[in-house]
Order: structure tokens, then sequence, then C-alpha cells
């Protein structure tokens, strides 16, 4: 989950469970909006391992380091204590009327455990035991960036700030939906630029539902009777139904995968449903054998057909001496390593080797771009290495 999400998911939960208030509300600061920094700061806190890998100039601490330590359910306790006395340091140098020690460590830990969670759902993998097991678990529920699960988390946070007071509400809520339908506008030609595209009908029931939503509730000030807690929690519920609904699409998509390898009986390594943008409906299915990864994209909204079930197939490249060298690089063994569905390819440029090894995991939207992670070794003619790395567009 992107980090901007895991910080809006944080505010909400301080407001819906804990109490908490707007971060920037005027006034003096006291515990409740003490309580939504904290509960934002923890969940965002364990992406705070990016700071590594800026200042490195090891591009494997993405696969190594990203999602380890910072995102441990092991290490969350002290990471929470640590926040907490931070916090408390720094509220008793303002002189602001902050929660207890404990409280805040509490809320540091829930707001860790969020990023946790929500790290989970995707596709990456999260080393949730480091260091204790270096595994990545991956529930494969949501796309890394999930548009929809975050405009959930965000609107009824907005929701909750328009309708706080009766004064200058119109203007308010005029201001906040139009903002809002041009940013759904701004993301619908994003995902159409990636190759993720929604319909001109569903961008027009976007835009008419964030009416529904800020527009409806101004008339004679209906909005006003609903408590700020109610909007947020309501928030909070939705997330959590949108959570349950993409487990129930993982667990449909990934029975018509299931189906595919057997239809085409393949023998089965491993298989997957991964989260394919830009909505619930649409999944990519993966199936990874002894010679290569099979694909199938896969459409909810349309009905399982056995007949004819379009797919590609990633086959391995033959194995030669320059594939076994690559292999026994160290860097190499630490890609397959991080990869759930590795494909290896070989080609020659002139006359150096030139090896790729990538992960089907994750989708190649587009197919005038390369794959994503995709490792690239270059040899010459005696297999010594001449460069290797990420491959860039």
């Amino acid at each position: 989950m992107d980090t901007i999400t895991h910080g809006i998911a944080g505010a909400l939960i301080s407001k819906a469970v804990f109490g908490g208030e707007d971060m920037f509300r005027s006034g003096p600061m006291n515990r409740p909006r003490i309580l939504t920094w904290s509960l934002m700061l923890g969940a965002i806190f364990p992406d705070s391992d990016m700071f590594r890998e800026w200042l490195s100039s090891n591009p494997l601490l993405i696969l190594t380091w990203h999602r380890s330590i910072t995102h441990s359910l092991v290490c969350m306790p002290l990471f929470a204590i640590v926040l907490a006395a931070l916090t408390r340091g720094f509220t008793r140098w303002r002189k602001w009327d902050a929660p207890s020690f404990l409280a805040l460590a509490g809320i540091y830990a829930i707001g860790i455990l969020s990023h946790i969670f929500l790290d989970l759902v995707t596709s990456f993998g999260t080393m949730v035991w480091s260091p204790l097991e270096w595994s990545r678990p991956a529930w494969d529920l949501i796309f890394i960036i999930d548009f929809t699960f975050t405009a959930l988390l965000l609107c009824p946070q907005i929701l909750a700030w328009v309708y706080r007071q009766p004064e200058g509400l119109k203007n308010r809520a005029i201001i906040t939906w139009s903002v809002l339908a041009l940013a759904s506008l701004g993301i619908a030609a994003l995902l159409r630029n990636v190759g993720a595209p929604i319909s001109a009908g569903t961008a027009v029931t976007i835009i008419m539902l964030l009416a529904a939503f800020f527009l409806l509730p101004a008339t004679r000030g209906k909005g006003l009777r609903v408590r700020y807690a109610t909007w947020n929690r309501a928030g909070l519920l939705t997330a959590m139904l949108y959570l349950a609904a993409a487990l129930y699409a993982h667990r449909a998509a990934l029975d018509r995968v299931k189906e595919f390898a057997s239809l085409f009986q393949l023998q089965v390594e491993s298989l997957g449903a991964l989260p394919f943008p830009p909505s619930l409906w649409h999944w990519d299915g993966l199936v990874s054998t002894a010679h290569g990864v099979y694909e199938v994209r896969l459409d909810l909204s349309e009905a399982s057909s056995r007949a004819s079930i379009e797919h590609r197939y990633y086959p391995d490249a033959i194995p030669n001496p320059y594939i076994d060298r690559a292999k026994r690089l160290p860097e190499v063994q630490t890609v397959f390593w991080f990869s759930r569905f590795p494909v290896t390819r070989f080609h020659k440029e002139g006359s150096d080797a030139i090896v790729e090894i990538y992960d089907a995991r994750f989708p190649q939207v587009r197919r005038d771009r390369p794959a994503s992670f995709t490792y690239r070794v270059k040899m010459d003619e005696s297999g010594a290495v001449l460069s290797q790395g990420w491959e860039r567009e």
C-alpha cells in the first residue's frame, strides 16, 4: 500500500474509534488532535525504511530491506514504545495536554499494525516475522495502489470536515465536490495512460456519487445532523466491507485460475490470483510450471467459459552456460528469493550474452513497456559479467 493511503487510514481509525479530531483544526493543540497525529504517524512509520534505500547505492534493498524490520510484528512493540517516548518528550516541551505514555504506546502500536495489515493484503510481500524469519507473506487482495480504497478512507473524513458547522456549509460542499470531481477525472486520465482505463460511464458515475454525498446533505443542512464520529465510523466500516469484497473476489478468481490449470492439465508448481487495476473485477491469474509461467487475465463480471480461455505463456529460456553463470551470482539469487513467479529469458546483443529474470507477479500493464522488476545481467563471450541491475524503460 502506498504511504499516503497508510496515513489516511491511520487518521480515520483515530477519528472513528478513539475520538480523534482533524489534525489541522484551528485552536490549541489538544489530546484528540494529538491522538490523530500519533496514529497517523504510527501508520506511516514503517515506510521510514525507504530512507535507507534513498541513501544507499544498493539497488536490491527494495527486495531485502523494504517491508522488513520496520514492518515486523516482532519489533512493533519496541517501535511503539520509542515513538511514544519521543511524543511525550515533545509534547512536554511544547506544554501540550497529551495522552499518557501507555495510551500513546497503544496508539502507535495500532497505527503500525494498521500499516502491516494493509501491506499484507497486497501482493508485494511483507516480512512480518523479521528478524526471526525472512519470509514474505502476501494475501493478494488489493493492488498496491488502489484509488477506490483510498477514496473510501478519505472521503468520509472530508465529509466530516465539510459538515462540522453550518457557517459556510454550501461553499465548502460545492468547492470540495468540485475539487474531488476534477481529481477523479485526473485519476481516470492517469489510469488510461498506464493501460488500466475506466469507462466514461464509470467516471460519470463516480462524479454523480460524489455529488450525492457532498451536495445532497447540504440541502436544508441535513448533513449537519450526522455526528462527526459517525461520518468516520461509516468510512471505516465501508473500507472494511471493501476488503471483505476483495477477499470474496480473490477466492472467485483463484477458483478460475485452478479451473484454467486443470483444463490445460498443467503441472502446477505454484499458482495465484493477483489483483489487477482498476477494479475488484479484474485479476491476473498466474500458474508457475517447471518450464515457464502461464498468465490469464480475468474479469469476474464475465461468466467463466471453459470453451475459450485466453492466456499467455512465458517460457523459461533453455538452460545454457550463461544462464547457469548468472544464477550463481548472489544478486540473482536474491532476485529469485524474492520472486514468486520468476521467468528467465536469454538473448544475444552482438557478442554479448543477456540474461533477464523478471517476476510475472507484477503485471506488465502496458505491452510497450518492460515488465516491472526485470533484472538484467550482461556478460561477454567468456561469461565475465559486464553489468547487472534493474532494467529501465
